[in-house]
């Protein structure tokens, strides 16, 4: 290290790309916690760091979008973006990038107009609003992890075809993991593509339509519900600035303590068994999971 406090080093990068262009005026610059994270300092220095770009003119906190590059004083207004220029494929990919780093609460139409360099109101050429906007990032997302043209053999196959490009689109994406309910259904085709998948799966099995209504269901609520821990996570360490591993080890004398009370014994043999062997991935526990769901299907679709 030079010397250089960290947060005068985290000052002169934000410069440095304002001025590369890769940060232009209208844009958000990362958050208090997003450079705390990136710098591995406390907020307070990632605060102060901001604090000083903003006496400085460098960015403007811009209200209900967060801080923003500030627009170059005496500089000649940008062209605007011809419509061969901004395009809805354009938009939507800019907003999946928004929700993919920051959540999908930090998405607005002024902060994709700021990334994108154009007028709020250009996007509304293309996009209807937000809500459309949103169904139109997750139409992408099924999209991008698409069932294949010919399903495989049996109806387990294709069940579990289904399930892992869900994990997989959530997986990329975890903001997904929170817009479908299942008692409020998107009105999606591309996720109508894996209702359409499973009831064809299912042609043939003697089912009921409920029954299968109830299989297709039970599928999708597994695999969403796991994702939607790793949407959880994201909101969690946004929030606090703190890793999930952080987290608990600021826990373990409350668990040590209520492990010792002799409350709850199994719990705490446990505890002592698993030692620092235990650690909770989300891939594993979908994959321990699914199988099992699987089998237990078969006592319903192929009892015989």
């Amino acid at each position: 290290m030079d010397g250089t406090p960290p947060h005068a080093r985290i000052v002169a990068d934000i410069k440095r790309r304002v001025a590369d262009g890769k940060l232009r005026p209208g844009e958000r610059v990362p958050s208090t916690r997003q450079l705390a994270r990136d710098w591995n300092v406390a907020l307070a220095t990632a605060a102060k760091a901001l604090t000083l770009l903003a006496r400085e003119g460098v960015v403007v906190a811009e209200p209900r979008v967060g801080t923003v590059v500030a627009e170059v004083r005496g500089a000649k207004p940008r062209p605007a973006t011809s419509g061969h220029d901004l395009t809805r494929a354009r938009i939507v990919r800019a907003a999946i990038e928004i929700a993919d780093a920051e959540g999908l609460a930090e998405l607005t139409m002024r902060g994709l107009a700021g990334r994108l360099g154009v007028a709020t109101m250009s996007l509304y050429r293309h996009v209807g609003g937000k809500d459309d906007l949103v169904m139109l990032m997750v139409e992408a997302v099924i999209d991008e992890f698409a069932l294949p043209p010919e399903p495989p053999e049996g109806w387990r196959a294709r069940l579990e075809t289904s399930a892992r490009l869900q994990w997989a689109a959530y997986r990329a994406h975890p903001w997904m993991a929170r817009l479908a309910s299942i008692t409020r259904p998107l009105p999606s085709p591309s996720l109508l593509k894996h209702t359409e998948w499973v009831m064809r799966a299912l042609e043939g099995t003697g089912l009921d339509p409920v029954t299968k209504m109830h299989v297709h269901t039970l599928l999708y609520s597994y695999v969403q519900g796991i994702a939607a821990n790793l949407e959880l996570e994201q909101r969690a360490q946004a929030a606090t600035g703190i890793t999930a591993d952080e987290w608990m080890k600021g826990q373990e004398d409350v668990m040590r303590q209520i492990a010792g009370s002799r409350d709850y014994p199994a719990f705490a043999t446990l505890i002592g068994e698993l030692g620092d062997d235990f650690d909770l991935d989300l891939d594993r526990l979908f994959e321990f999971g699914l199988s099992p769901l699987l089998d237990g299907l078969t006592t319903v679709i192929d009892p015989h």
